[in-house]
C-alpha cells in the first residue's frame, strides 16, 4: 500500500541518505571519447606512471573500472590533469584490449592469476650459465607461459666466461628458439648489449629471470641512461641472488626502436592458469595432428593422436618430446 501518492511534494518526506556521503550510484558510465592515450610504465601502490605523448603523468584507476586493474604495458585512456607536473593526478578511465598477456601464479595450487606485463611481443628469459647454476625447469615454465600468453621467447644466456652454453642450448635445440650468449666482459665493452639490442629492435620485450643471473646488469647496459641498482652478489650458501627490482618497469630501448620491461626476480613460476590447448599453438608442425585427439586431451595420454602424427613423418619426434616436456612442468616443481 502506497504511503504517498505518485506525484507527492510533501516537505516532510525523508529520503534515505547515502552512508558514504557521496552521490548516489548509477549504472551510467561516462564514455570519455576525448580521453588521451597513454602507456603504463610502472605501478606502485595504486599509483600508475604513464607515458602520455612525450611526458610522464601520474595517475590512478577510476572507480568505474571496478576490479579491473591496469598493469605495465597496458594502453590506457586518461582524463584530468595531464600536464605531468608535480603533485598532479590523472585518472585512467579505460584499459584497451590487450594483444598478449604474460601471467603467472604463485604456485601450481594457486588459482589466482597475476598479470606480469601486457602487450609484450617477446619474453627474454635470462639465465646464468654458472653462479647460480641454470634451472631448466624454470626455463621450461617461462617458455610455457610465453607460448600460452602469445609472446615469442628469447633465451639470453649470461656469464659464458664461467661455463659453456652448449649443453643448455642442446636441450632447447628442437624448439628453435633464438638465443644470445653474453659474458660480463662483453657487456662492459658493449658488444653483447649490441647483439641483444638487435633482437629487441621494434619490439616490446619483457625480461624475466631468477635473482643473481645478471638481468638488471643487462638492462642497465641496454638502457644506460636509466641506471638501476645492481646486486652483483650471490649468496654463497644458497647460490641465490638478492632481489634488486621490486616492481615491473618499462624503459625505452636505447639506440633502437623498442621497449624493455624489467621485472622482479622470480623464485617460482606457477602455471595453474595454463591450458594445454593454447600451448600447442606454438607448435605449428604438431597442431594439425591434434584433430584426432580425444576431447580435453593433455597431449601426453595413450590416446593422443600426436604419436601417430609423428610416426607418419609429419613432424620431428624431438618436437613432440619437447612439447610434452614443457607441458609436464605444470605437474612438477622447478627444483624437481
Amino acid at each position: 500500500m502506497r504511503r504517498y501518492g505518485k506525484h507527492t511534494d510533501e516537505d516532510d518526506i525523508r529520503t534515505r541518505p547515502n552512508r558514504k556521503g557521496n552521490r548516489p550510484r548509477t549504472h551510467i558510465r561516462p564514455k570519455h571519447e576525448d580521453a588521451a592515450e597513454g602507456l603504463v610504465l610502472t605501478v606502485d601502490r595504486g599509483r600508475l606512471t604513464c607515458l602520455v605523448e612525450d611526458r610522464t603523468v601520474m595517475a590512478m584507476k577510476a572507480r568505474e573500472l571496478g576490479r579491473k586493474a591496469a598493469v605495465v604495458g597496458d594502453r590506457v585512456a586518461l582524463v584530468g590533469d595531464l600536464s605531468g607536473t608535480k603533485d598532479t593526478l590523472a585518472r585512467i578511465v579505460r584499459i584497451e584490449e590487450r594483444s598478449s598477456v604474460l601471467r603467472r601464479t604463485a604456485d601450481d595450487d594457486d588459482p589466482y592469476e597475476r598479470v606480469v606485463v601486457a602487450n609484450a611481443d617477446q619474453l627474454a628469459i635470462v639465465t646464468a650459465l654458472a653462479d647460480p647454476e641454470p634451472r631448466p625447469r624454470l626455463i621450461d615454465r617461462c617458455l610455457v607461459a610465453a607460448f600460452d600468453g602469445g609472446l615469442e621467447p628469447l633465451l639470453v644466456l649470461t656469464k659464458s666466461d664461467r661455463a659453456s652454453p652448449d649443453k643448455l642450448l642442446e636441450l632447447y635445440g628442437a624448439l628453435d628458439i633464438p638465443y644470445v650468449v653474453t659474458s660480463r666482459e662483453e657487456l662492459e665493452n658493449g658488444g653483447a648489449a649490441d647483439r641483444v639490442r638487435e633482437q629487441l629492435d621494434g619490439k616490446v620485450t619483457a625480461f624475466v629471470g631468477h635473482s643473481g643471473v645478471g638481468k638488471t646488469t643487462l638492462v642497465n647496459a641496454l638502457v644506460p641512461e636509466e641506471r638501476r641498482r645492481v646486486t652483483g652478489h650471490v649468496n654463497a650458501v644458497t647460490g641465490r641472488g638478492r632481489h634488486t627490482t621490486t616492481s615491473a618497469l618499462a624503459l625505452p630501448l636505447w639506440g633502437a626502436d623498442g621497449w624493455v620491461v624489467d621485472t622482479p626476480g622470480v623464485r617460482s613460476f606457477g602455471l595453474a592458469h595454463v591450458d594445454p590447448s593454447r600451448v600447442i599453438h606454438a607448435f605449428p608442425d604438431l597442431e594439425p595432428g591434434t584433430e584426432g585427439c580425444p576431447r580435453a586431451c593433455g597431449h601426453d595420454e595413450q590416446d593422443c593422436a600426436l604419436d601417430a602424427w609423428v610416426s607418419e613423418g609429419h613432424a620431428d619426434p624431438q618436437r613432440l618430446y619437447s612439447l610434452r616436456r614443457l607441458l609436464a612442468t605444470r605437474e612438477r616443481k622447478e627444483g624437481d
